[in-house]
């Protein structure tokens, strides 16, 4: 019985970060995904700011779930939200002015990013704590990972950069597109990409292996 929770809490926290990926897999989030990746920097800070947000908002949910009123279940989830939210701006701005000015309203707009608020809708509003956090650290470090993915990509192209240190010679020639609002689209079309191509040969190879 203990092996079997065990499973499904690991099922529950990896589902996140590969198999219900919010930006690879459910495509969620797209506002932010596409405006603040044109840095390895800036995908980190927002991914990190929005699992903040999402594991906390999510935490207190569901503790409070029995105690909400379904009738303003949504408005009251918001403002939990944007409690949080309005928590990680505070502490973006404290550790760096010039991230927090990179990301600019993209921070506020974590409010109404529909993966936060359909995980406390759709999961922490119907489990227990543990499993609520879980499952939004999953989806919060899979959100993150896939921020980073684009973002890194989009600089390095971009600017011969990673994390601001140079990794490409001085001979590279800038893509300039890449750091670029159309970048973001090539970027995460060819992430979309490798996540399908990488889904079917799975798929096909479970097929093949109970054929």
């Amino acid at each position: 019985m203990n092996e079997a929770n065990n499973k499904l809490d690991t099922n529950t926290f990896i589902k996140g970060l590969w198999k219900e990926n919010p930006v690879f897999v459910q495509v969620l989030g797209m506002c932010p995904v596409l405006a603040v990746t044109n840095s390895a920097t800036n995908g980190m800070a927002m991914g990190l700011a929005t699992a903040f947000v999402l594991i906390m908002s999510s935490t207190l949910v569901s503790l409070l779930r029995n105690f909400i009123p379904k009738q303003v279940r949504i408005a009251t989830f918001i403002l939990i939200i944007a409690t949080f939210v309005t928590v990680a701006e505070y502490l973006i701005q404290a550790i760096s002015i010039d991230i927090h000015k990179a990301l600019g309203a993209f921070i506020s707009l974590i409010v109404v990013n529909c993966l936060i608020l359909g995980r406390a809708e759709a999961f922490a509003s119907k489990n227990s704590v543990g499993k609520s956090i879980l499952d939004a650290t999953g989806m919060g470090v899979g959100f993150t990972f896939a921020l980073l993915c684009l973002g890194g990509v989009r600089e390095i192209l971009g600017t011969g950069t990673f994390f601001g240190i140079q990794i490409l010679g001085a001979s590279f020639e800038p893509w300039i597109l890449m750091i670029l609002p159309g970048g973001g689209f090539f970027t995460l079309g060819a992430w979309l990409l490798l996540f399908n191509y990488m889904k079917e040969r799975k798929a096909a190879k479970m097929q093949e292996a109970t054929a």
